[in-house]
């Protein structure tokens, strides 16, 4: 559960935030998997393609540090 404190009655700030938490934390990414059912075999491409992108955009990171 994503809990954020409101600070000085910014209630627009405060959501900002929680929008930054839920975000890091892929709850938005969980919600629009679970509006419809994904078929196992769709479950394992996507997430492989998640993984070659981590990996890419990894070396990418590196490649640009040297």
């Amino acid at each position: 559960m994503v809990r954020v404190d409101v600070r000085d009655n910014d209630v627009e700030q405060a959501l900002r935030r929680m929008k930054k938490v839920m975000n890091r934390e892929g709850l938005f990414r969980e919600l629009r998997a679970r509006r419809h059912h994904e078929k196992p075999f769709e479950i394992r491409a996507r997430e492989k393609k998640e993984g070659i992108r981590r990996t890419r955009k990894a070396d990418w990171k590196r490649r640009v540090e040297l």
